[in-house]
């Protein structure tokens, strides 16, 4: 493995020019024409662009086509750069802000195939000849993967909780259909789009290895690659036997030409206004889990700066992208202990697109990142074996809640300096986030295993004294069932409630977010579909007190009834708090909109405050038999847009779906999909939004992102594809420069 820099580039900074003398001469008089009453016969001024701009018009056999992608792409670059935007209501578009080099252009969109690449610099006037589909079948090969994705058969309700393997093949701890479902999305759609393309057909590389049985393809293909043992656990938690059966069925089905019974609309209103810009960084085997552009609490932060990844298991090399120069390199992140376990000793079997030698070679990890107010990179890795040190058995808050193993610790590298600090933590890490005290204290949420604690480290005192033992800390999620305010002694969770105590919660935080509006630190855990807990998913509100391993105080919030499975939570400058529901909703809760009691015995389960959702569902198909109410579309995560980065307003939330490969998100009360067309099978994890100049309106502030799923193969370009950075920007209007 090397550490590669892709170069340099120099960023086109020349000022924007007019067209030519005799372009401006020939608008002129058009103009006039018009004024003369031309109009009325349909002629329409046409679309000027600037010396940095591709635009034209987009028309096909009826006319022009609004609504549609148009999409520029160069590779004259340091790095693979692509630009996409969308045709307003006449058929125009303008891709803005190009860097000086050759693009191939083409046009896609529903209801069409993708045009024949046009050659072009920047500068140009190019119309373009959309292409309709020649079928049905060939149209759909254009929409998201959740179309497809739907079509997999749900078994019906009469069948939980399962009979076993003497009975209908679903294990008897799998309870309901909602922990069904919930498992299929949050323990195989989270981790790779199911209805992508190279899911949604078999390779035949596992077919010869089946004999040509579907089944036993799907036997083969699911102990593929290193992910194997964690594939291995959730088929387990599902019913290997009947799971793969529906797989297989599923993927028989469309084989024989069965197609999505449901269309995508194209783009509308302001969903036309969406600028994408993408690069490719990493390499083609490996995967990022999040990239972060910004400290979250203040947009400002790393203007122009680079945008940093979290490879998860698949390496130990952060990439970076340089946005201005275009520029993709990687950084090495160390760790303690030569003993640190390797994705390269997990097991695995050969993989249809690399063959038997494994891809990942990681030891730490990396799953979250974030950056802090003077643009250091702090991220949740692994950097040891899992037993704890001594000091972990003494810490103070090991009196409370002592902690034998640790999955994953800290870590913060100077980008300056270069310098890299390993930080040993007694607890495990997973996502992060910075409160807002003057501590700067780094909240963390454990994740796997339901460890249920809640971890920190006082980010002050670890810099002035570089102590990580005195600097962290930990709590267990302890709810006031006594109702008098303030932490007593408490009955475990496995325990009934006892009127004189308060009473502990095994929910592991698995999304964490500091309130920007006051002191309180809000989590979220995960449903059975995950934790593989019969405990339902929870929003949970801690306040830490004055010695938080002793006076933290929760309250726990179960979504509404015919809901289910929470996942991620982020938190307005408003006090809203919002997560994604596997039951195919985006879920915001305002607490201060609470009627009952928010502790004693009747809040023990989480059922209070229902007054207190509001639920939007996610657009596109349900699966077949399920509640209508519902979608079949999964988000990964959610984010808000606190100060308006994407220009859609402030406090906005966006949701990452993966089946819809979109954004979603919710202004005045309705959806907006912001779906990335190119290339098919987008997949994202999370989000931030940055401002680089503010005095530029919309082009100084974008939304930042990255593909995250762990197989890039399986969209289009195969094994070929690298991950994708993704600038997400909204002008005023489809031609706005």
């Amino acid at each position: 493995m090397r550490i590669y820099d892709m170069g340099s580039g120099r960023r086109n900074t020349s000022p924007r020019i007019k067209a030519t003398q005799a372009a401006r001469n020939w608008v002129s008089a058009l103009a006039l024409l018009v004024g003369a009453g031309i109009a009325g016969y349909g002629y329409a001024a046409p679309v000027q662009v600037g010396a940095t701009d591709i635009g034209g018009t987009v028309t096909g056999k009826s006319g022009p086509e609004a609504g549609v992608w148009v999409i520029a792409e160069t590779r004259d670059l340091p790095t693979k750069y692509s630009k996409v935007v969308v045709t307003d209501d006449a058929g125009n578009y303008v891709i803005p802000e190009l860097p000086s080099a050759n693009y191939q252009v083409w046009v896609r969109g529903y209801g069409l195939i993708d045009s024949q690449k046009v050659a072009a610099r920047p500068g140009k006037v190019l119309d373009l000849k959309a292409v309709p589909a020649p079928s049905e079948k060939e149209a759909a090969q254009y929409y998201p993967g959740v179309y497809w994705y739907s079509l997999l058969d749900i078994p019906p309700k009469s069948e939980f909780p399962g009979t076993g393997d003497k009975g209908n093949k679903i294990p008897a701890t799998m309870k309901s259909q909602d922990a069904w479902v919930d498992t299929i999305k949050n323990g195989c759609q989270s981790c790779h789009a199911i209805g992508s393309k190279g899911i949604r057909e078999v390779p035949a590389f596992f077919t010869k290895m089946g004999n040509g049985d579907s089944f036993a393809a799907w036997a083969h293909r699911t102990q593929a690659g290193q992910a194997m043992p964690y594939m291995a656990v959730v088929l387990g938690s599902l019913g290997p036997e009947r799971v793969l059966k529906e797989f297989a069925n599923w993927t028989d089905r469309l084989a024989a030409g069965e197609l999505p019974t449901a269309k995508p609309v194209r783009p509308q209103g302001i969903e036309r206004n969406v600028v994408y810009t993408l690069w490719d960084w990493a390499s083609p085997k490996y995967y990022q889990h999040d990239a972060v552009s910004t400290d979250k609490r203040n947009p400002r932060i790393n203007a122009n700066g680079l945008i940093w990844g979290s490879p998860e298991e698949s390496t130990d090399f952060v990439p970076t992208l340089d946005p201005v120069r275009n520029v993709a390199a990687m950084v090495k992140h160390p760790y303690l202990d030569p003993k640190t376990p390797s994705s390269l000793d997990l097991p695995h079997g050969p993989s249809a697109y690399w063959g038997a030698d494994p891809i990942w070679d990681g030891h730490t990890s990396i799953h979250n990142l974030m950056m802090d107010e003077a643009g250091k990179m702090w991220f949740a890795a692994r950097i040891r074996p899992p037993a704890n040190p001594d000091f972990c058995a003494n810490h103070p808050s090991a009196k409370v809640v002592p902690l034998k193993e640790s999955l994953r610790q800290l870590s913060t590298y100077d980008p300056v300096t270069k310098q890299w600090k390993l930080i040993n933590t007694c607890f495990s890490t997973h996502h992060l986030f910075f409160a807002h005290d003057a501590n700067n204290t780094l909240w963390t949420s454990a994740g796997p295993p339901m460890s249920g604690v809640v971890g920190w480290l006082n980010t002050k005192m670890y810099r002035e004294t570089g102590d990580e033992v005195k600097s962290q800390g930990w709590t267990p999620i302890i709810i006031d069932t006594n109702g008098n305010g303030k932490r007593d002694d408490y009955v475990e969770a496995n325990m009934p409630l006892d009127p004189a105590k308060d009473k502990r919660v095994m929910a592991a935080f698995y999304g964490v977010m500091p309130n920007p509006v006051d002191d309180t630190i809000w989590g979220q855990s995960m449903d059975r579909g995950f934790s593989r807990v019969d405990q339902p998913g929870y929003l949970i509100r801690l306040t830490p007190g004055a010695d938080p391993a002793n006076t933290a105080l929760s309250e726990i919030y179960q979504p509404p009834v015919g809901t289910f499975g929470p996942r991620g939570i982020d938190i307005g400058l408003d006090g809203i708090v919002w997560t994604v529901l596997s039951s195919g909703h985006l879920a915001s809760f305002n607490r201060s909109l609470c009627k009952g009691p928010l502790n004693g015995p009747t809040t023990a389960e989480g059922k209070q405050c229902p007054e207190g959702w509001k639920l939007y569902q996610f657009p596109g198909p349900q699966f077949k038999g399920l509640d209508a109410s519902g979608s079949a579309d999964h988000a990964y995560y959610v984010w808000v847009d606190r100060y308006n980065t994407l220009g859609l307003g402030a406090n906005v939330p966006v949701a990452s779906t993966n089946g819809g490969e979109a954004l979603l998100t919710v202004v005045n009360d309705k959806m907006v999909s912001l779906r990335v067309p190119y290339p098919l099978g987008f997949f994202t994890k999370n989000v931030d939004g940055r401002i680089d100049d503010a005095t530029t309106g919309w082009k100084g502030r974008a939304v930042w992102t990255t593909t995250g799923t762990r197989t890039n193969f399986h969209g289009e370009g195969g094994k070929d594809a690298y991950p994708k950075v993704v600038k997400v920007q909204v002008r005023p209007d489809p031609l706005a420069h």
